[in-house]
């Protein structure tokens, strides 16, 4: 019968070499998710060559001293940078609120967001110039907006 005699600093080394081991094995892998998801979402805007923006729709409530409810709608993000030319689908998703009508200003674009849908705006502009996505529904503070987001085209 073989016996086998482990020292305490082999038994430590490797130990510390296990360790390091699963630490680089586990970044790696929760690294490689993250690439490929990225790397899907690039590679499809290359095949189609239409860059792709999210928006929601948003509230802010708050209650007055008095106890009446102060409420105001937003597009969120609030401004979105595109190139002149550049192809884009502005996908807006309805969150809060029933449904928001808009229009792109100074454009003959038009549409309705509903909660829990998603609309799809194809943009592509030929001008440079501040250009307003503007909801009809909340126009201005006295029907609980602005409720205007801002794309900037450069």
């Amino acid at each position: 019968m073989k016996l086998i005699i482990i020292k305490k600093r082999l038994l430590w080394y490797c130990i510390i070499f296990m360790v390091i081991l699963a630490s680089a094995g586990g970044w790696y892998f929760i690294n490689q998710e993250n690439e490929v998801v990225f790397k899907q979402e690039e590679q499809a805007e290359k095949e189609t060559g239409i860059r792709k923006i999210h928006l929601v729709t948003g509230e802010f409530s708050s209650e007055l001293q008095n106890g009446s409810k102060l409420e105001a709608y937003r597009w969120d993000p609030g401004t979105i940078y595109l190139k002149v030319g550049e192809k884009v689908h502005l996908t807006i998703l309805g969150i809060n609120g029933k449904e928001h009508p808009f229009i792109i200003e100074d454009t003959n674009i038009k549409g309705t967001v509903k909660k829990g849908e998603e609309t799809v705006v194809p943009l592509q502009f030929h001008e440079k110039g501040i250009y307003r996505l503007i909801c009809l529904t909340h126009a201005d503070k006295h029907h609980e907006g602005p409720m205007i987001a801002y794309l900037i085209v450069d």
